[in-house]
C-alpha cells in the first residue's frame, strides 16, 4: 500500500515550485508567445514541467527505497527536463534535440540494462525477440515516446490529461498483477501532475496565473512513460512481467497513433517529419468546430477507451495477436478519419 504522506508531499512541493516560479518565469526568459500557430493571449510561464518533476523528484527521495533503477530514472529525468527548459527557453533545433534524448535513452539501456527485445507471442504461441538489436530499437522507442508526448502537448490539459491516463493505467496493471516494483512512483508522478493541470485548464485558476507545461514537462512525461513500459514489459530484472508488449501500444495509443499519422502525412508531401503544423488530432477537431474543452474531453475519452481495452485485454488474457491486430485495425481507421476530417476543414478554410 503507497503512502498517503508521500502523496502529499509530492502534491505540495509541485504547488510550491509553481508559486515559486511564477514571478521567475519572464525574467528568465521561461515564458510562451503567441504567434502564427500558438494563439493563446500574452506570455504564459513554461513552469509546469518542472514543478511536476520536482515533486516527484523531492517525494520519491524521501519515500521510495534507495536503488539504482530509481536513481538512473531520476537521473535521466533531470537530464531531459534540463534539455527541454533549455529548448523552452533558447528554441534548440531538431537535430540538437535529438542527439539529447538519444544520449539520455542510452542511460535506460546501458545504465539500467532495460530494454525492449521481447514482443511477445505476437504470431502464434513463441516470442518474438530481436536480442541486443533490442538496444538500438530501444533508445529510438525513447526518442519516440518523448517527441509523441511533445507532440501532443498542444491544447490546454492535453498532454497533462493523456500522461495521467496513461501512467494510472500502467499503476493499476501493476497493482493487479502484484508487481514488485514500486507502484508509489507512477502514483507520484499522477499527484505531482494535479497541480499543474489545475493552473492551466481550471476556470476557477486566477486571471494572469495561468502556466504551460513547456517541453521539459512533454518531454519528461514522454521518457517517464517509456520508462515505466519497459520495466513492466520486459524481463530484464524480474522474472515475470508486469503485462505483455502489445498491451503498452493501447496504453499510449493515441499520442502514439497521432506521431506516426502526422509524420507519415508530412514525408508524403515530401516535408520534414519534424516539421510544426497544425495537423496533430486537436487541431482536428479545433478546425472542425469543436472548442479547446471539448476536443479535450473528446481526446481524453478515446485514451481512456484504448487504455482500458489494453488493462482488459490483459486481465482477461486476450491472445497477443489478436490484440496486435485490433490495433492495427484501429490505427488505419485512425488515419483514415484523421485524413477525412484534415481536408474537411482545408476546404473550410
Amino acid at each position: 500500500m503507497f503512502d498517503i504522506f508521500a502523496l502529499v508531499v509530492a502534491f505540495c512541493c509541485s504547488i510550491l515550485t509553481i508559486k515559486v516560479l511564477l514571478p521567475l518565469a519572464p525574467h528568465i526568459g521561461l515564458i510562451d508567445l503567441p504567434n502564427e500557430r500558438k494563439k493563446h493571449d500574452g506570455a504564459i510561464p513554461l513552469i509546469g514541467g518542472i514543478s511536476i518533476f520536482t515533486g516527484v523528484l523531492i517525494a520519491s527521495s524521501m519515500f521510495i527505497e534507495n536503488s539504482n533503477i530509481i536513481n538512473l530514472y531520476l537521473i535521466s529525468s533531470a537530464l531531459i527536463v534540463f534539455i527541454g527548459t533549455l529548448d523552452d527557453i533558447y528554441e534548440l533545433s531538431v537535430g540538437s534535440r535529438i542527439v539529447f534524448q538519444g544520449i539520455v535513452a542510452c542511460i535506460l539501456v546501458f545504465g539500467a540494462g532495460l530494454y525492449i527485445e521481447d514482443f511477445g507471442a505476437l504470431f502464434g504461441s513463441v516470442n518474438i525477440t530481436i536480442g541486443s538489436y533490442g538496444m538500438l530499437f530501444t533508445i529510438l522507442a525513447v526518442i519516440a515516446a518523448i517527441n509523441a508526448f511533445n507532440m501532443v502537448d498542444g491544447i490546454d490539459g492535453l498532454a497533462g490529461s493523456m500522461s495521467i491516463i496513461t501512467i494510472a493505467s500502467i499503476a493499476l496493471l501493476m497493482a493487479l498483477n502484484g508487481a514488485e516494483f514500486s507502484i508509489l512512483l507512477p502514483m507520484l508522478i499522477v499527484v505531482s501532475t494535479i497541480p499543474y493541470l489545475f493552473y492551466n485548464v481550471s476556470t476557477r485558476n486566477p486571471r494572469g496565473k495561468k502556466i504551460f507545461m513547456g517541453d521539459a514537462g512533454s518531454m519528461y512525461m514522454g521518457l517517464t512513460v517509456i520508462w515505466l513500459l519497459t520495466l513492466c514489459s520486459q524481463s530484464g530484472l524480474e522474472d515475470e512481467i508486469t503485462f505483455r508488449p502489445v498491451t503498452a501500444l493501447w496504453l499510449i495509443a493515441v499520442p502514439l497513433m497521432d506521431m506516426l499519422a502526422i509524420m507519415y502525412r508530412r514525408m508524403r508531401k515530401g516535408e520534414s517529419p519534424f516539421k510544426a503544423d497544425n495537423g496533430h488530432i486537436h487541431h482536428v477537431f479545433i478546425a472542425n468546430g469543436y472548442s479547446k474543452r471539448q476536443a479535450l474531453g473528446i481526446i481524453s475519452t478515446i485514451s481512456i477507451i484504448f487504455a482500458a481495452t489494453g488493462i482488459l485485454s490483459e486481465y482477461f488474457v486476450v491472445s497477443e495477436a489478436m490484440m496486435l491486430l485490433a490495433f492495427i485495425c484501429c490505427f488505419i481507421l485512425y488515419i483514415n478519419i484523421m485524413s477525412k476530417y484534415c481536408n474537411i476543414s482545408k476546404k473550410s478554410d
